[in-house]
């Protein structure tokens, strides 16, 4: 095998192995913010915590990294990293994080996998994406789109028998304060996580927008957690009502989940997507959920003691299934991201060409 070929592999693997790792860090989340959640911390707080942190950990390199290369700031781009503080940092975590109290870390792990579906929907409606109901291919998105939002429904409504597992005979056993489903509410904990899942893949399509006009990946990082930590205070205050006890942190498991949750589940993964998304569009990031799930339904189950139902089961198999329904339609789909670009360069070229032939 030249290195050529073996280089061309590698590049072609690069954008595979960053959302596996990816997901692969998404997995612990779900386990240290509910671990948190469990301990008091607060829901609105967290966020606010979490992105202060990214921000703080990721300036300097965005300083040093990209100080030639960073452009200017427009007011169209500061609006544009204002809507997407919003969207993801505030709106989204709070979400997130309130849903989570009502139920478990393994459920809002399984509930993210709505988030392509909510990405292709909104595509969709903007023309991003076409349908063409006669394609087979077209059929399968739409078909995807349906199965995905019945199992996040069977989910929600329904729980049926618990599956019983080795490790966790003695939580179905217990009280039910001790297994941790005394305030368990999968309706109002469905819905909020699933509004949350659609402010996220609004966030992932409008970071793909804003790349093209502020590509400066690091510093666009910083600036999204800055602007989310600074609106989220404000949220917080709110939400908690001036309560100084809700901001104490110590050295236990809820510094823990700040520190995880704003390095990796922010900065990284804010990072990462930047990278992948020009070349591979912004579904193509969201595809990889499903491994999240398994991870955190296996670590969950261990760590956390969570109980596993059928109705809970057969949901995310659901899910799955009608993700990559929806992916497999987008299979032969030309990346919005690259055709336009590789077809203005034949253009290019070809005008040279006339012209070195004119050129007398």
């Amino acid at each position: 095998m030249s290195a050529k070929l073996v280089k061309g592999t590698l590049e072609r693997a690069k954008p595979y192995v960053a959302v596996i790792l990816l997901q692969l860090g998404f997995a612990i989340t779900p386990i240290v913010s509910k671990s948190s959640l469990n301990q008091g911390m607060s829901p609105h707080v967290l966020p606010v915590y979490r992105h202060a942190v990214a921000a703080a950990f990721f300036a300097p390199f965005a300083v040093v990294f990209e100080r030639k290369v960073r452009p200017n700031m427009t007011i169209s781009v500061f609006l544009k990293i204002m809507l997407l503080a919003l969207l993801e940092p505030v709106i989204d975590q709070n979400l997130f994080y309130t849903g989570m109290e009502c139920t478990t870390a393994t459920f809002t792990a399984a509930m993210t996998n709505i988030t392509p579906v909510f990405a292709f929907l909104m595509a969709w409606s903007l023309r991003l994406e076409k349908v063409d109901p006669r394609s087979i291919r077209s059929q399968a998105k739409i078909i995807g789109t349906l199965v995905t939002v019945g199992g996040a429904m069977l989910m929600t409504l329904v729980k049926g028998p618990v599956i019983g597992l080795p490790w966790t005979k003695a939580t179905e056993d217990s009280s039910p304060i001790a297994s941790g489903r005394a305030e368990e509410d999968p309706v109002k904990g469905g819905l909020m996580i699933v509004a949350g899942c659609s402010c996220w893949a609004a966030f992932i399509i409008l970071q793909a927008i804003t790349l093209k006009s502020y590509p400066a990946k690091l510093s666009l990082t910083v600036l999204i957690c800055l602007m989310g930590s600074l609106q989220g205070t404000i949220v917080a205050l709110a939400m908690d009502r001036l309560n100084p006890a809700a901001w104490s942190l110590k050295l236990d498991v809820k510094l823990g989940a700040v520190l995880y949750n704003g390095i990796v589940c922010s900065g990284v993964a804010y990072y990462i997507q930047g990278i992948v998304m020009p070349t591979k569009g912004p579904i193509f990031v969201t595809a990889f959920n499903p491994l999240s799930m398994v991870l955190v339904a296996i670590l969950g189950s261990f760590t956390l003691h969570e109980v596993m139902y059928l109705g809970m089961a057969i949901g995310a198999l659901l899910i799955v299934t009608g993700l990559y329904l929806v992916l497999w339609g987008k299979g032969k789909d030309v990346p919005p991201e690259t055709f336009p670009v590789e077809q203005v360069k034949g253009q290019v070229s070809q005008k040279r060409d006339v012209v070195d032939q004119l050129d007398f």
